[in-house]
Order: structure tokens, then sequence, then C-alpha cells
């Protein structure tokens, strides 16, 4: 099956200007099938190791329901699905006895070896779909300024410096189940990418500072750029930052 493009993909991840690193990202190539993978983006929340226990819980879920994962016969958004249940349920145990309650956004899409593309998030990290150097889609974050937007009572570039941007309405790990967005790209094409980073990432750049950078680098020159840049805007205030980034390069 020819699908006329070659993926290419890379991830990347800093600890900012924090003292430790809560954010954790992944990239898995399945290991039967070519042509399936699936990235991970967690930004953990909680105390030093609350947060950092919240991600590397969804890292690991991912890791086990994905090895057991077939392109041929599973449905891709129900373990997706599966792992932000279990991964939630795994974290509010453990914050029994965390030093603060540990939580997680999660920010994951998978692509089939038919060229169908599966999200699945939770809070405020995003995914994003560019296709030939345009966005055409992108998750909308589980935050109160996101809902103030979606009211028309503040704009997306208001809602970047809004007082109370780091709210989030649900997560991982919280005492209600998180809130859970599908969704389904049915068929990737050559000249796509896809790209999930947390808010440490996007909170500084224009929908066409992404996709213009993403268009004219490869997926490792992206991320080490959107890191470097994204931290120099930061000037020292910098969150975590991580990201994945897949592009479909058409096949020459």
């Amino acid at each position: 099956m020819s699908k006329g493009y070659r993926i290419h993909a890379s991830t990347g991840i800093h600890r900012g200007d924090r003292d430790y690193q809560q954010d954790q990202v992944c990239l898995l190539h399945h290991q039967r099938q070519s042509g399936c993978l699936l990235a991970v983006v967690a930004d953990g929340m909680g105390g030093r190791s609350g947060g950092r226990k919240a991600s590397d819980q969804v890292m690991l879920t991912a890791r086990q329901l994905f090895e057991r994962y077939d392109p041929d016969t599973d449905d891709a958004s129900a373990m997706l699905r599966q792992i932000v249940e279990e991964s939630h349920l795994v974290i509010k145990l453990t914050a029994v006895s965390a030093e603060q309650e540990p939580h997680s956004t999660i920010a994951a899409f998978l692509i089939n070896p038919a060229g169908d593309s599966h999200w699945i998030h939770a809070g405020d990290s995003r995914i994003y779909h560019f296709r030939n150097g345009k966005m055409v889609f992108r998750t909308m974050d589980h935050s109160y300024v996101q809902t103030l937007v979606n009211q028309g009572e503040i704009s997306e570039e208001e809602a970047l410096d809004h007082p109370h941007s780091n709210i989030l309405m649900g997560c991982l790990g919280t005492e209600n189940d998180p809130p859970v967005d599908i969704h389904v790209v049915q068929h990737l094409s050559p000249g796509d990418a896809l790209m999930a980073c947390s808010d440490g990432v996007w909170h500084y750049f224009t929908p066409e500072e992404l996709s213009s950078t993403i268009a004219m680098l490869s997926p490792r020159e992206a991320c080490e750029f959107l890191i470097q840049k994204a931290r120099s805007r930061a000037k020292g205030m910098g969150d975590n930052l991580s990201i994945a980034i897949v592009k479909m390069d058409p096949l020459s």
C-alpha cells in the first residue's frame, strides 16, 4: 500500500527556567507494524515528586497499551481513551502517598499504517495539524481562559496574558473524571504534519509561526528551534517544554 509519503519524527524536551522537569514526552514506533506510531506529551503538576509521578504514569500506561495494540483489529480511539482512564485512576491512587496531589495533562496522537490518525487530549497540552504550511486544526484547551475565548469574552491574544491562564478546567488525577476530547483525521497526506506540545511551547507562538517553522525545518530542527525560541521569549520565566513533531514528507 502506497501512501505517497515518508514519516519523519522527532521529540524535544527542556526544563526551561523551572527547578525540575515535570513534562514527559515519548514517540513510540509499533514493534510489529511499520508506519504505526504513537506520540504522547504529558505536563505533570503537583510538587516536585507529584507532577513527575503523574507524567511518568501517563508514559508507562501509554507504552503498555500501545504494545498490545493491533492496528488491524483494535479501535484506536478506544485504546487512547483507555490510556487516559487508566492513567487517571492510577494517578488518583498515588495521590494518597504523594507530597502534593499529582495531576497531569495529556496530548496524544496515533498514526495507523493505513494513514488515519486518532487524537486524544485532556488539559492544556495541545495537538496541531498542519497541511502544506497552514494550520488546519488544533485541540481546544480545557482551561478557564479557553472558556472565555469560546464565549467571546476575550481574544486568543488576550488569553495568552490573562492572569488566570494557568487554571485548568480538568486534567488527569483530579477528583472528577477528566474531560476527554477525541479527534480523527481520516487520511493523512503528503505535506501534512502533526505536533503535540505542552503549554511551555505553544504559549509563545502564533499558529502562523508554528506552521512556517514546521514546514521549513526537519522535525528535529523544528523541535530544537521552537524550544530555543520559546526559552528566549520567556525571558527567564519559562515553564518546562516538551514537543513531538511528525511530518509526512512527500516521496521524492
